[in-house]
């Protein structure tokens, strides 16, 4: 086991963005996006850092990005530590495994979010109104059901430290426009299927996931992290029992720990046990290595 990266500083490279997991540095004319072992949960980052887990998001990005090239493209370059910019090389130790070499493209101001399952704020909502951010749901469903079809559900994108809101649809269409929100849209839903599916045959249920798009040279391409346990709910299939909350493989575990403590889900964090930490990184090895065959 490495030692965890809870921040990089490289000096001759060109800080641009310190995100909840990632640093972004410009480098020549493109981007590197190194995954550090941070973790979030209600918009917070945690003081205490998972083990590997830069790694293993950097892995199951690289997995996804393949596998779903067909439906759209994305943003990678190379992951391959030997074909960065010169002004990398002091910086391949800690880049190895961890960092993505990409296009600059520039990202959409929403998230573009698909929900497969009833969980999370949207369940929250649901048992209050039925018709939740303009969707108007079935009634009597359960916590963890199945939706008919998968819903594309958008959300602003909020500043560090504050809290995405969820919004329509038709809000989504006065902020990109109509036809942009529909190619979107289309192309959220279809990468959710092609990848739940895959999932699904390897033992995990995708409830929900993020993704996020960019703009390339005019083109929408796939860019960030993609179907990571940081941007998505991941359920063990033979565990799966609607009706209440699920156990899982992403951060849900870690938010189900905060939420028996008395804490108002604002910075500072709370200190984590070392039994949290441990359990929460077993469970982001066990997603990679269910989804992709392969440990880090």
């Amino acid at each position: 086991m490495t030692t965890p990266i809870t921040q990089t500083n490289f000096a001759n490279l060109h800080l641009v963005h310190r995100g909840k997991v990632r640093d972004l540095y410009e480098v020549d004319d493109h981007l590197l996006m190194v995954a550090s072992d941070r973790i979030s949960a209600f918009d917070v980052v945690m003081d205490d850092p998972i083990p590997n887990k830069g790694a293993i998001l950097t892995k199951l990005s690289l997995f996804w990005f393949d596998y779903l090239k067909d439906i759209v493209p994305n943003h990678l370059i190379t992951a391959n530590v030997e074909e960065y910019p010169v002004a990398c090389a002091p910086y391949r130790e800690q880049l190895a495994g961890r960092s993505l070499l990409v296009k600059k493209a520039k990202p959409l101001p929403v998230e573009c979010i698909v929900r497969g399952y009833l969980s999370g704020s949207f369940w929250q909502a649901y048992k209050s109104d039925p018709t939740v951010c303009g969707f108007a749901l079935p009634a009597g469903m359960r916590e963890s059901d199945k939706f008919p079809e998968p819903l594309f559900t958008p959300s602003t994108k909020a500043a560090l430290g504050l809290h995405d809101e969820n919004i329509s649809l038709v809000e989504m269409e006065k902020i990109v426009g109509k036809e942009q929100t529909a190619r979107i849209k289309d192309i959220c839903v279809r990468l959710y299927v092609k990848a739940a599916d895959y999932a699904r045959s390897r033992g995990i249920i995708i409830a929900d996931t993020k993704f996020e798009l960019g703009i390339y040279n005019g083109e929408i391409i796939l860019i960030d992290e993609v179907l990571t346990p940081d941007s998505s709910r991941f359920w063990p299939e033979d565990q799966y029992q609607p009706g209440a909350g699920q156990p899982s493989f992403d951060k849900q575990f870690l938010r189900d720990y905060l939420s028996t403590l008395d804490w108002g889900k604002n910075p500072p964090p709370p200190p984590l046990p070392q039994e949290i930490i441990e359990k929460t990184a077993s469970r982001y090895r066990e997603a990679l290595v269910k989804i992709t065959g392969a440990d880090i």
